[in-house]
């Protein structure tokens, strides 16, 4: 279509290379992205009025299509490698022209915001999106600048989606048609090919990945909560561990669910909302999660609702297993205002070891939070991956190693510190299979864990008596109020002992193989809080 004078706007990119668009609209409402959405065709709405929409083919994040242009000021602090693929810089600049090309005959979504709750740290980003959607993604998962710091606002990275623009990979240099480009000098990312959203929330988490540390602000792919006496705990852990879960306790104010930083001040959320995954969600089960499901203006990825009543179904994995909800923080009912708290009292790892043998929850000194921070096991399910048919082991150091950016052992130097600056007490949660792996054993019971970690985070469980488990070294503790004792300690709960005994080794040896790359990283004590392979 010719563009006529007069039809053309500015979406704010030209410091980033980037021309006029036939249409910018900056800033808009959530309603207003909403009916957007809808008039687009995008999604529809749902009983109670989320928006619903569908991803296409893909219905997760692409890893193997995300790249780093190799350039002279970033270079040398990348962690270089499967994660962290080089990207040439002629090419990524030849992308950038034909995607500028493609979105000049286009209406695009701004969004002006920031990364980070804490002034001194912040991230100001400006999003530009094909979708409306995705800009209501967006509006969600970062902080929209207010309206008094619009006017002049200059933004320090960009993020640009061109969610249907495909890449031809002879030509643009890709893997596929689907690229998430990461180019420290020009400050920008550029995403194209998917119309998954998780890449553009994703994609500034290994930007502040990259650029906190350098100031001395560790990130961490984490929850974090805050006790009615101010108590602050994180909680790592990989998807499907109970991270969002657990951290939305009734009883404990919430941070953020997912991504914080921690400077010499405290914790900081990255972001003003959630991205919870949404399969099963219960209001039994997730009393603060549920709700935002049934919210207008959440944003439903993959979820399946009645083409009639338009009522929700979130036990139908039909589409996929990664459904998820993207809402502000403030559709929960029990929420930290300003994202800020002081230094942690408790970190607690969780891994969901589909395998059964880890203990349900064990005290760690902080030599073996360094090991499991870098190791990050947790194990993958049959059903919630393609071509996953029985449980597979998943070491991701740092709990998140495709947004880590820098070596992992960067990151476990600083955890390492503050836990012994803080006087930080660690622990290690199963939230997997107790009693056997899967189809011999059952899944942890949900008010069990929560029984668990509220005892820890209390302090009542420092009171307990513990013994050291023979193959993971960890604190295991005899007796935890409102748990039955019996399923503790893992091995008494296997009807075979010995094959307890077999599967508990095998797992201690995968952990060695893995942490092989960081043993020459990391000192004797680190290396002393391995498992046990003899």
């Amino acid at each position: 279509m010719a563009l006529l004078a007069g039809d053309i706007e500015s979406a704010g990119l030209e410091r980033f290379g980037f021309g006029l668009v036939r249409r910018a609209l900056h800033n808009l409402s959530p309603a207003a992205l909403y009916e957007e959405a809808i008039r687009r065709g995008e999604g529809v709405a749902a009983s109670g009025g989320p928006l619903v929409v569908r991803t296409g083919k893909h219905t997760g994040r692409s890893p193997q299509d995300k790249f780093f242009v190799r350039e002279p000021g970033s270079e040398r602090h990348i962690d270089w490698g499967a994660a962290n693929k080089p990207f040439e810089a002629a090419r990524f600049n030849a992308l950038v022209a034909r995607v500028d090309a493609y979105l000049r005959d286009r209406e695009v979504f701004v969004l002006d915001a920031f990364a980070g709750a804490d002034p001194a740290y912040r991230l100001p980003i400006r999003v530009v999106t094909e979708l409306a959607w995705h800009n209501l993604f967006a509006r969600h998962l970062f902080l929209p600048a207010p309206a008094d710091a619009l006017p002049g606002f200059r933004p320090d990275f960009a993020v640009v989606d061109a969610a249907n623009f495909l890449a031809v990979p002879e030509r643009d240099g890709t893997r596929s048609e689907t690229f998430i480009i990461i180019d420290f000098g020009r400050r920008l990312v550029l995403i194209g090919g998917t119309t998954y959203a998780g890449e553009i929330k994703k994609s500034i988490f290994t930007v502040l990945n990259y650029l906190l540390p350098l100031r001395d602000v560790l990130p961490m792919h984490c929850s974090a909560n805050v006790g009615p006496d101010g108590d602050v705990a994180i909680f790592f852990g990989l998807s499907g561990t109970g991270k969002t879960t657990l951290s939305a306790d009734p009883e404990r104010a919430l941070i953020g669910d997912d991504e914080h930083g921690w400077s010499e001040h405290g914790i900081f959320n990255f972001e003003g909302g959630c991205y919870a995954k949404a399969i099963h969600l219960s209001a039994e089960l997730e009393p603060q999660i549920y709700p935002a499901t049934r919210t207008f203006g959440t944003v439903l990825e993959n979820v399946v609702i009645d083409p009639e009543t338009r009522e929700l179904d979130l036990d139908d994995a039909s589409l996929t297993e990664n459904t998820r909800a993207a809402y502000p923080l403030q559709f929960l009912s029990n929420v930290f205002a300003g994202g800020t708290a002081g230094h942690p009292r408790n970190i607690v790892m969780l891994t969901a070891d589909a395998f059964g043998v880890m203990p349900p929850i064990a005290r760690m000194s902080a030599a073996q939070a360094m090991y499991h921070f870098l190791s990050g096991y947790t194990a993958k399910v049959a059903g919630t991956e393609k071509g996953v048919r029985e449980p597979q082991t998943t070491f991701s150091h740092c709990f998140g190693a495709p947004f880590m950016v820098h070596h992992p052992t960067l990151y476990a130097r600083m955890l390492g510190e503050r836990i012994a600056r803080h006087s930080v007490q660690c622990w290690l949660v199963n939230t997997g299979w107790t009693g056997g792996p899967v189809g011999t054993g059952s899944r942890m019971p949900l008010p069990y864990t929560r029984a668990m970690v509220r005892a820890a985070l209390s302090g009542r469980l420092n009171q307990a008596r513990f013994t050291a488990h023979p193959i993971f070294r960890v604190e295991v503790p005899a007796e935890v109020p409102g748990v039955p004792a019996s399923i503790l300690d893992p091995r008494s709960t296997w009807p075979d002992p010995d094959a307890y005994d077999a599967k508990a080794k095998d797992l201690a040896a995968r952990f060695a193989a893995n942490f092989q790359r960081f043993a020459s990283h990391v000192g004797p004590d680190v290396l002393a809080a391995a498992p046990r392979t003899d």
